[in-house]
């Protein structure tokens, strides 16, 4: 497709990042990896540090069996495989908002392999309330002053600054993301995952000039056309590998919209309200776009129909991680809700290998014949 090459160097710095984050290490920078998108990455940055999201990829689990039990998610599993393997020597610390009981859980796994670098567990209010942004401010507070162990430089003008450089690069992604509304000047699924997942592991900076050249050469109309596909939204947790995607869109189908942590929930809202930076961190946190590890299906599902009627879905695939605990409980309820709403859908479970396509091909097929019957 045309835009293809503009995604070149997106897709580069995915296959280079290792070396990369390598190199800043080697070069003084410390380095912070994160697992969940709650994770206030401006208070990691405005401390001095680089955020880097934990990865996890598509691979043969082995070592870390003796350390997990094989009920846990493909993601973890093979983050913490990799982690074994010396794929995260460059990593100063771990830092992670209580989130999935499993990643934070897995946090505790890390400090007894890897006991060498720094680790923060922030704990998160679930219920918004006076008293929980008083607790959440406490957290945040705290976070800043452990990070000071260890070479943080946190100061509110940084923070400020911080909060404009993200802000942008979330506003970005969001334009990004409803052009998919579009069929035209646009990107294709996987093409937009590669542009989401650089900037997990990105210093934001460079990563916001990529995001504007990316944008200007889009304006000049040299995105895809779509022409008549089946629109559909995707729902999930981690989708890390953008053939899946391939294989929805070669199906017949386009992705118009997601609800992944890998996608919408990692840039939305694009910034929070208040009389202070933390405070609009804070608010951010607290407006979070709901994910099944914090909220209640109640609270999601209303976002769910928000976004099919948006983007003008037709179905939604849900693409799980297998043994995704939230995720597979939510499920149930919000299918339904989605039926009664008159809005179809299917769900596929991934393992460590991602999908098998020839099972998978003949179920999303009969979907699509559905969706177009």
């Amino acid at each position: 497709m045309e835009s293809h090459h503009l995604i070149v160097p997106f897709g580069q710095a995915l296959i280079t990042r290792r070396e990369h984050l390598k190199k800043a290490a080697s070069q003084g920078k410390k380095v912070l990896g994160y697992f969940c998108t709650y994770t206030p990455l401006e208070i990691l940055h405005a401390s001095g540090f680089i955020p880097v999201r934990i990865w996890g990829g598509k691979d043969n689990v082995e070592r870390a069996y003796s350390l997990v039990p094989n009920f846990i998610c493909p993601f973890m599993r093979l983050s913490l495989e990799k982690a074994l393997h010396g794929e995260f020597d460059f990593l100063s610390g771990l830092v992670q908002g209580y989130t999935c009981d499993v990643a934070c859980g897995l946090v505790n796994i890390w400090k007894e392999n890897f006991p060498a670098i720094f680790y923060h567990s922030i704990p998160l209010p679930y219920n918004d309330t006076v008293d929980s942004r008083g607790f959440l401010r406490s957290s945040l507070v705290e976070l800043t002053e452990k990070l000071a162990g260890i070479g943080g430089r946190f100061t509110e003008d940084a923070l400020e600054a911080s909060l404009n450089l993200y802000g942008e690069i979330r506003l970005i992604l969001t334009e990004l993301s409803q052009r998919r509304y579009r069929a035209d000047r646009n990107i294709d699924a996987a093409d937009f995952l590669t542009v989401v997942q650089t900037g997990f592991v990105k210093e934001p900076e460079e990563y916001l000039g990529m995001l504007r050249e990316l944008m200007g050469e889009l304006d000049k109309g040299k995105g895809v056309s779509s022409g008549q596909r089946i629109p559909v939204l995707i729902s999930g947790s981690v989708i890390e590998d953008a053939d899946i995607l391939s294989l929805v869109e070669q199906l017949g189908f386009r992705v118009v919209a997601d609800d992944l942590c890998t996608g919408i929930r990692s840039f939305t809202p694009v910034s929070g309200t208040g009389d202070s930076p933390l405070e609009r961190v804070m608010d951010r946190i607290m407006k979070h776009f709901p994910c099944p590890s914090r909220t209640h299906p109640r609270d999601r599902i209303p976002f769910m129909k928000d976004l099919v009627k948006l983007s003008g879905a037709k179905g939604v695939i849900f693409l799980f991680q297998k043994f995704c605990t939230p995720h597979l409980a939510d499920h149930p309820k919000v299918a339904q809700a989605l039926r009664d709403a008159g809005i179809p859908s299917i769900s596929i479970e991934m393992d460590e290998t991602g999908l098998m396509e020839a099972q998978v091909r003949t179920r999303l097929e009969t979907f699509s014949d559905m969706l177009e019957a």
